[in-house]
């Protein structure tokens, strides 16, 4: 087994610094390495580019109130580990 092989837990935790392009080239070429073999990943990676699109599309007035107020709930329990 290569030992600079990722992991399907590791590629998750990457995957935001990979759609933002924020790897290191040695980090990139792994995380496209364990793309190359695991479809569930590669699906994981679509479904995020796809949520990122719709998201992006989103404006405030989108929004119900109650999605609105839950937003922001969520938001003001956030803690950072």
């Amino acid at each position: 087994m290569d030992v600079a092989a990722l992991t399907c837990r590791e590629l998750a935790e990457l995957v935001t610094d990979y759609l933002e392009n924020a790897l290191t080239l040695r980090d990139r070429r792994r995380f496209e390495r364990h793309l190359d073999l695991c479809a569930e990943c590669r699906n994981h990676l679509e479904q995020l580019r796809a949520t990122v699109a719709l998201a992006g599309r989103l404006r405030a007035a989108d929004l119900t109130s109650e999605a609105e107020a839950t937003l922001h709930e969520i938001f003001r329990g956030w803690r950072v580990a």
